[in-house]
């Protein structure tokens, strides 16, 4: 094959890659949206209850703690995705590695346990 055409090739699946990645993360966009317009609206309707400090913390500690559980799964998703599509390939060639597989699937699934517990904490102190 010609040297411009695996260029191309490999710049048009870069593309679609892009664009799939961004469909997939529109709903994460939206959600974080609406999750801050949410809190938004909750500190403005306190705001008359409470002194400014406590309801700026408590807004601060909500994002905090939606921030900690979306972000890490997440990242959760992007771990496992990676293990489990590697891992399957290479059980193709050597199938005693299946074992394998799902420890480091249940690896890229304790992050998403940590955002949440990390979460609990802070909605704990708020």
């Amino acid at each position: 094959m010609p040297s411009g055409l695996c260029e191309m090739i490999k710049q048009e699946r870069g593309k679609t890659i892009t664009k799939k990645n961004l469909i997939l993360l529109t709903p994460f966009i939206i959600a974080l949206l609406v999750l801050a317009t949410q809190v938004a609206a909750t500190s403005a309707a306190t705001q008359d209850q409470q002194p400014t400090e406590v309801v700026g913390a408590k807004s601060y500690g909500l994002i905090a703690a939606s921030l900690a559980v979306g972000l890490s799964g997440l990242g959760a998703g992007v771990a496992i995705f990676g293990s489990t599509t590697a891992g399957m390939a290479a059980a193709v060639e050597r199938p005693e590695l299946a074992t394998w597989v799902l420890i480091f699937a249940g690896l890229g699934e304790g992050l998403a346990i940590y955002g949440l517990v990390v979460a609990i904490m802070i909605l704990g102190k708020i």
